[in-house]
């Protein structure tokens, strides 16, 4: 039987970190099964899923996790998975699609497009965002959501939903296909 552990980790962004942890994973007899990495501002955060064929396998990562809070600042987290991994991106009985914001940057718009997804059924399985300078050197926001749908959910219904908060925001909102 397999067992599955959820590991994040996150600190001040340095070449090699991938590979400790990376390392880590092997060397408690693990597989790495899947990973999201990124760097925010000067921060490493990662988020890895692993497996190993023994339920000791989480003892010797959380102590192999230690040692790595201590050698390279790290703050990490090792959490055992209950049950087998969700099945694979689209969930059944979901269409996978792809929202985009854009516009000036201001604080609510992802709270305010999250709400709508959320109020829906809609699951969110990747967000990623950023402000960067736009024309005249004001903020401009970007945000991809990568979404599953419900198939009862009517997606222009979806649409108009979004293009209310929209307007609300006052940013562009689109509904796609992914």
């Amino acid at each position: 039987m397999r067992h599955f552990f959820i590991l994040s980790a996150i600190g001040r962004d340095r070449p090699g970190l991938v590979a400790e942890l990376a390392q880590l994973i092997f060397d408690c007899d693990a597989n790495l099964e899947d990973s999201r990495m990124t760097i925010l501002g000067s921060e490493f955060a990662v988020i890895l899923l692993a497996s190993a064929g023994d339920e000791r396998a989480e003892g010797a990562l959380a102590a192999g996790a230690k040692r790595l809070e201590r050698d390279h600042g790290l703050t990490i987290l090792v959490r055992p998975v209950s049950g087998a991994p969700r099945p694979a991106v689209p969930a059944p009985g979901t269409r996978l699609r792809r929202v985009v914001a854009a516009g000036e940057d201001r604080a609510g718009i992802v709270a305010g497009v999250c709400r709508v997804l959320a109020e829906h059924a809609v699951n969110i399985v990747e967000l990623s965002s950023v402000a960067r300078p736009g024309p005249g050197g004001s903020p401009h926001f970007e945000m991809t959501v990568t979404v599953e749908v419900p198939e009862h959910v009517a997606e222009p219904a979806l649409r108009a939903l979004l293009q209310r908060e929209a307007d609300r925001l006052v940013v562009d909102v689109a509904l796609l296909s992914a």
